[in-house]
């Protein structure tokens, strides 16, 4: 997919609701993310170091970037590069995610975490698209 092509049929936008840990220790994180026609998919075992920063991104707390987001930042920057969206997919049994830049020209960064993908995603309060097959009807508790 090229930057400017309109969204891939296969994907859906969504926004993350909630964010929170597993265990009592915020040893692992977990993210909800829910599309717009209420399916949601539910991400965990990632750091709930991950989860933090997303929190805090989420709630405008932009002071402390951990160094590698700080990396790309400064890296999109100096080549004049902004972060548009990204994709979040499933490769084998795990979770990754291409990032979307654009600017001076176009970059497609693939097959990254997911968890890392989402808390940059968070931080510049861009797209977050989800592939539909792994989207689920909400649950209630």
């Amino acid at each position: 997919m090229k930057i400017d092509e309109p969204q891939d049929s296969d994907y859906a936008e969504t926004k993350i609701t909630y964010v929170g840990f597993i265990d009592p220790y915020g040893v692992e994180g977990l993210v909800i993310l829910r599309a717009d026609d209420g399916k949601e998919f539910h991400i965990r075992a990632f750091s709930g170091e991950v989860a933090r920063h997303i929190t805090n991104f989420i709630e405008g707390e932009r002071g402390a970037i951990p160094t590698i987001y700080n990396m790309i930042e400064e890296i999109a920057e100096v080549n004049e590069l902004v972060l548009v969206r990204i994709k979040v997919y499933e490769s084998g049994s795990v979770l990754r995610a291409n990032l979307y830049f654009t600017g001076k020209s176009d970059l497609v960064m693939r097959n990254y975490r997911a968890s890392d993908a989402i808390a940059m995603a968070s931080f510049y309060n861009i797209p977050i698209l989800v592939r539909k097959n792994l989207l689920k009807e909400k649950m209630e508790a």
